[in-house]
């Protein structure tokens, strides 16, 4: 058992080390990074799709990357706010993780990014645990979850930096108690903001825009107590980020290291093929965009 514990802690170890190194380097560029964390469902890439048009009306530089296990579906949808989309394919892997993010990004993030959404494998237990060099974290919920989401995935929730409610719109019809929901927030992150969002009807809009561009400008952020007793004891793993355990792991396909990155996607085109070392000697021609 504790030569697992060790391998893990070594994992996260060497992943700690590329996220403080990719922060320092995005910094340094001024790009800010936000980790986006949900279930699958959540209204996760509707709300990242209004908020990349949002900023592209505003003038901000911004650009997403979306991870999956399979299909290029999200990328395609985000690509059609006419910023610059990257698609990264897991092929079963339940998580991003800080060196892979940074093979992706470089030579394909434009220099003038200043933000960078990174939409992350839909599962709230794996990703809780790898800092990605983000600057803010952010971990959505939609009203039909259940107000006790948070009290299942304390990882999760308990480190997030930022709570996002998502589908308010439907509240009502799913009798979706906000009190309860605020009050189990509390109870694992205390003082962390949340905020409510209707990507349908709009409600919300642009307050994760504006958070993001508050924390690149150094206005600072919350720092939750989870990661604060991690620092009082000396285990301080880059971003302050614990590596908690919310023991509910449904891996599929299981931890396989394989990822695909499927380029750039265009509003109008998909190019580009796999980057990594089991690449196919040829690449599927392009697809159109539908």
């Amino acid at each position: 058992m504790c030569r697992v514990v060790d391998l893990r802690q070594a994992v996260l170890a060497k992943n700690d080390g590329a996220a403080r190194a990719l922060r320092t380097g995005l910094t340094a560029r001024g790009t800010t990074v936000v980790n986006l964390l949900s279930s699958p469902g959540s209204g996760k890439t509707a709300l990242l799709e209004r908020e990349l048009l949002l900023a592209r009306e505003r003038g901000v530089a911004v650009a997403a990357l979306t991870a999956d296990l399979a299909t290029e579906n999200d990328a395609l949808r985000l690509a059609r706010s006419g910023v610059p989309v990257k698609q990264v394919l897991t092929d079963g892997l339940c998580h991003l993780e800080a060196g892979m993010l940074g093979r992706h990004l470089d030579g394909w993030l434009p220099e003038d990014t200043r933000i960078l959404f990174v939409e992350n494998v839909g599962n709230l237990v794996c990703p809780a645990s790898y800092d990605l060099g983000e600057t803010l974290r952010v971990v959505l919920a939609s009203v039909t979850e259940g107000e006790d989401k948070p009290l299942k995935y304390p990882t999760a929730f308990g480190l997030a930096q930022l709570v996002v409610v998502t589908k308010t719109d439907i509240a009502r019809a799913v009798e979706f108690d906000e009190a309860a929901f605020r009050a189990n927030v509390e109870r694992v992150n205390p003082g962390v903001e949340i905020i409510m969002t209707s990507a349908r009807a709009g409600g919300g809009l642009g307050i994760l825009l504006d958070r993001a561009l508050a924390a690149g400008s150094g206005a600072g952020t919350h720092t939750p107590v989870m990661a604060r007793r991690q620092q009082a004891q000396g285990h301080d793993h880059g971003h302050g980020h614990l590596h908690g355990h919310d023991h509910d792991h449904d891996h599929g396909s299981g931890h396989h290291h394989h990822h695909h990155d499927h380029g750039p996607v265009h509003p109008h085109s998909r190019t580009g093929g796999p980057d990594h070392d089991q690449r196919p000697p040829h690449t599927e021609p392009a697809a159109q965009t539908r």
